[in-house]
């Protein structure tokens, strides 16, 4: 009997404590991770897609809640797999050869005014040449009639508005890569980023946001080569301005 004493509150925790694990709540179900295409395939000769795609993806992907894929094949804009991502990185540039045509812009544009998110990476400002549309989905674009950039080389990118989202806590830094001078439109837009260009002491927008419909879209011109890719305050504008083109908090 001394010993069943004994034994009796210990059998009473051990079938307590059962009990409150069999009601305690599960852990919660982690949340599934956003899509986001980067769309590449045709750019500038200049301009090393193969290289720079993969890399662009390897940086965005760091942000584990987004979930990353190369799409080559410009003609995959007119796909109505296109909606099933939640943001799309535009690494393209139709340099001397027809955009995809009708079907692709109408897809486009209706993908970002129907609520997804689009990045523009560095000369895909220039796509689109003759689409009107593009100049308010782009919010700037490449004008051949202005001076194209300053020569490569380094220079300090500011950051000018420390509360949006993309760029609060980022600080200023310096990059090599090419100035762009080239942008023209007249599209509301919000300047994150800014340089001072050597050639003519003007400052140019490096980095900026606007809405189109129910979209946003992030748009930053660095990010020539994998050199420029390398420096860590494009890549975490790249990242951020991703995030929060896909409706994440960056």
């Amino acid at each position: 009997m001394k010993n069943l004493i004994v034994i009796a509150p210990v059998l009473l925790m051990l079938i307590a404590a059962a009990s409150a694990a069999d009601v305690a709540p599960a852990t919660a179900p982690t949340a599934p991770r956003v899509r986001v295409l980067i769309l590449t395939g045709l750019e500038y000769p200049g301009h090393k897609w193969q290289q720079t795609a993969p890399l662009l993806a390897e940086i965005i992907g760091k942000d584990r809640r987004m979930e990353v894929a190369v799409q080559e094949d410009p003609a995959y804009l007119a796909s109505p797999q296109l909606h099933e991502y939640q943001a799309m990185v535009l690494h393209y540039m139709n340099w001397q050869k027809p955009d995809p045509g009708e079907a692709a812009r109408r897809n486009l544009q209706q993908f970002v005014a129907g609520g997804k998110g689009l990045v523009l990476v560095h000369f895909a400002c220039g796509a689109f040449q003759g689409w009107d549309e593009f100049r308010k989905i782009a919010g700037r674009v490449w004008d051949p009639r202005l001076r194209g950039h300053d020569p490569h080389g380094k220079f300090t990118v500011r950051i000018i508005d420390s509360e949006h989202p993309v760029t609060a806590g980022l600080k200023d830094f310096e990059t090599v890569d090419e100035l762009y001078t080239c942008l023209a439109g007249d599209a509301p837009i919000r300047i994150l980023a800014s340089a001072t260009s050597k050639v003519d002491r003007k400052d140019y927008p490096m980095a900026f946001v606007l809405n189109y419909g129910r979209g946003r879209i992030f748009h930053c011109v660095l990010g020539h080569d994998p050199a420029a890719l390398g420096a860590e305050g494009v890549q975490a504008l790249y990242r951020r301005g991703t995030a929060w083109a896909a409706g994440l908090e960056p």
